[in-house]
C-alpha cells in the first residue's frame, strides 16, 4: 500500500510541485499551470491546437444566466491570462473555460454580444471557419437566416457543434422565444437542410430534478473520454430530446431521463452532419460553475456529486474540437451508432482503454496493491484518481497494466500524461519507469520509453507513442517503476488512452 510514502512524497513536492492540474472536482481546477498561453494573445491556430468559440450574441446573460467563460472577450486571457482557479475569470462557464486552458492544446474566444455568427467572412477574426467547435449555451434570441446557415454550413464543412438547451418556458430576455424554441428554429429552418438534419429534436417538457445516468458505452469518446469517465449528469428544470434515427442513423443517446431509453427521453446526445459533429445537452445547470457576474442567481451544477459534469462538459469539447484543425475527416461517418470514421480505411475513429483516467478506481486495470489512488499526497492530472508508481524511498516495483484489442486497419496512439516527483538530485539514474507492450504470452515486444528521476520536473507532461504495428492483435500496455532503497521517486500516470482512427 502507498500510505507509508506520503509523508515522504510531501517533503519531495516542495521542489518539485505538480503544477497545471486539472482538478474536476472541488474547485473545479487546481492552483497551477502546465501550459500558460502567450500573455495578452490567444494560442496559435496551428495543428494539434483546439480551437474553441463560445457564443455571447443571443442573450446569454439575459436574466440571471451568465453564459461567458470570461468578461474579456472576445480573448478571455486579457483577464487572467494564466488563470490558476476558475475565479480568475469570470462567468459562469469560467470553470469550463480555464480548464480547457490548464490543459494545454487550447485556443478560446468568445464572439461577443452584438456581433454576429459568419462562416467564410475573412473580415471576422471569431468567424466560424477559424474555430473547430462553436459552443451555443441556452441562446435566447433565434439566428437569422444568415446565421443558421453560417452554422449548418461549418458543420457540414467539417466542424463541432454545441447545443445547451434549457426547460421550456425559459425565456429570460422576454422575447417570445426560448432555447428550445431557438434550437428548434435551427434544426428545421436553416437554408443547408431542413429536414431533421441532426436526427434529433428539443422536448418542450421542464424537468425540476433528475440525475440521469449514463448508458454503457465502453468506446464512447465523450463518455470515456481524456477529462475523465461520464456516470451521469444532473438536471435541474431542463428538458430532454426525441431522437430520430430514420432521419440520421448516427443520432445516439448517451445519458437517459430516469425511466426513459431509445429514443425518448435522452438529455445528453451525439450525433453527426456531413463531416462535422454535434453535441446537445438538456440544461444548461450542469455547466454552471456558481460563479460570474454580480447580481446574478448561479447554480453549482459543475462540481455538483450528484453527476460527473465537468468530465461530460469537457470531453464532448475534445470530441467536437477533432484533430484541431478546421478541417476533420471529410469521408462522412458511416456507424449507426454514433460513431465517427476516420479516414483509415473505415476503421471507426474511437478510445480503446476502459476507464481511462482511473475514476472508477482499479476497474479494468492490473495494478499493485493501491498503485490507482485518490491520495492526496500526489495530484491528478485531472478527477481526483491517478496511477501513483513507487514514491515510498525503499526498494519496491510497482506495475500497472490493461489488454487492449487493436483492429485491423487502424492507426493506433498511446498516449497518457506523466508527472515524476523525487527527492533525488542530480542527473544519477536511480529511479525507473518502463512504458512497454507485451503480448499475449507476457513477452515484451517494445519498451517505448524509459523515464528515471532524472526526468523529475513541475507538473505532467503528455506522451505518446504509435501503436499502429499492432494492428489486429490484442496486446497489453504496462508501466514498471523500479525505486531503490534511499530516496523517493513518485511516477504519477493520468488520463491514459488508446486511440485508434
Amino acid at each position: 500500500m502507498h500510505g507509508p510514502r506520503t509523508s515522504r512524497s510531501r517533503i519531495a513536492l516542495g521542489a518539485t510541485a505538480a503544477l497545471g492540474v486539472i482538478a474536476l472536482a472541488a474547485a473545479g481546477v487546481a492552483t497551477g499551470s502546465a501550459q500558460a498561453a502567450p500573455s495578452g494573445s490567444a494560442a496559435p491556430a496551428a495543428t494539434g491546437t483546439h480551437r474553441v468559440l463560445f457564443d455571447n450574441t443571443k442573450a446569454e446573460t439575459a436574466g440571471n444566466a451568465d453564459w461567458i467563460i470570461s468578461t474579456s472577450q472576445p480573448d478571455p486571457l486579457g483577464q487572467d491570462s494564466t488563470p490558476n482557479a476558475e475565479t480568475d475569470w469570470t462567468g459562469a462557464l469560467s470553470s469550463w473555460g480555464v480548464a480547457l486552458q490548464k490543459a494545454g492544446g487550447y485556443s478560446l474566444n468568445t464572439l461577443p454580444s452584438g456581433r454576429t455568427i459568419t462562416y467564410g467572412n475573412s473580415s471576422n477574426a471569431q468567424d466560424l471557419s477559424n474555430f473547430d467547435a462553436f459552443v451555443l449555451t441556452e441562446p435566447n434570441v433565434k439566428l437569422s437566416a444568415a446565421e443558421k446557415t453560417a452554422v449548418m454550413t461549418f458543420v457540414k464543412n467539417g466542424g463541432g457543434l454545441f447545443l445547451i438547451s434549457d426547460h421550456n418556458n425559459s425565456d429570460r430576455n422576454n422575447d417570445g422565444c426560448d432555447s428550445p424554441c431557438v434550437i428548434n428554429d435551427l434544426l428545421t429552418s436553416n437554408g443547408v437542410d431542413n429536414t431533421d438534419p441532426f436526427g434529433f429534436s428539443v422536448d418542450l417538457l421542464d424537468i425540476s430534478t433528475d440525475n440521469p445516468r449514463a448508458i454503457s458505452s465502453a468506446s464512447d469518446p465523450v463518455l470515456h473520454g481524456p477529462f475523465g469517465t461520464v456516470t451521469g449528469s444532473i438536471l435541474r428544470d431542463g428538458t430532454t430530446f426525441t431522437l430520430k434515427p430514420a432521419d440520421n442513423p448516427n443520432v445516439k443517446g448517451l445519458l437517459y431521463h430516469t425511466g426513459s431509453s431509445g429514443n425518448s427521453g435522452a438529455f445528453f446526445a451525439t450525433s453527426t452532419f456531413g463531416s462535422g459533429r454535434v453535441a446537445i445537452w438538456g440544461d444548461s445547470s450542469p455547466a454552471d460553475d456558481g460563479t460570474g457576474q454580480s447580481g446574478n442567481t448561479l447554480f453549482d451544477g459543475w462540481n455538483d456529486p450528484a453527476g460527473t459534469d465537468a468530465a461530460l462538459a469537457l470531453n464532448a469539447t475534445a470530441w467536437l474540437a477533432g484533430s484541431g484543425s478546421t478541417t476533420p475527416p471529410t469521408t462522412p461517418p458511416t456507424t449507426s451508432t454514433g460513431g465517427t470514421t476516420g479516414g483509415g480505411g473505415g476503421c471507426t475513429a474511437r478510445q480503446l482503454l476502459a476507464n481511462p483516467g482511473f475514476e472508477s478506481g482499479a476497474s479494468s486495470w492490473s495494478e499493485s496493491s493501491g498503485v490507482i489512488s485518490n491520495d492526496s499526497g500526489e495530484a491528478a492530472h485531472s478527477g481526483s484518481y491517478k496511477a501513483w508508481l513507487d514514491g515510498y524511498g525503499t526498494a519496491t516495483t510497482d506495475t500497472l497494466s490493461q489488454p487492449v484489442a487493436i483492429p485491423s486497419g487502424c492507426a493506433a496512439q498511446l498516449s497518457f500524461w506523466l508527472h515524476v516527483d523525487t527527492a533525488e538530485t542530480g542527473s544519477t539514474v536511480y529511479d525507473t519507469l518502463k512504458a512497454q507492450v507485451l503480448n499475449s504470452s507476457g513477452t515484451v515486444l517494445s519498451t517505448l520509453a524509459t523515464y528515471s528521476n532524472a526526468n523529475a520536473a513541475s507538473g505532467f507532461t503528455q506522451r505518446s507513442f504509435d501503436l499502429s504495428a499492432y494492428a489486429g492483435q490484442t496486446v497489453t500496455v504496462k508501466f514498471t517503476g523500479t525505486e531503490g532503497s534511499k530516496l523517493q521517486t513518485s511516477f504519477v500516470i493520468d488520463d491514459t488512452a488508446v486511440n485508434v482512427s
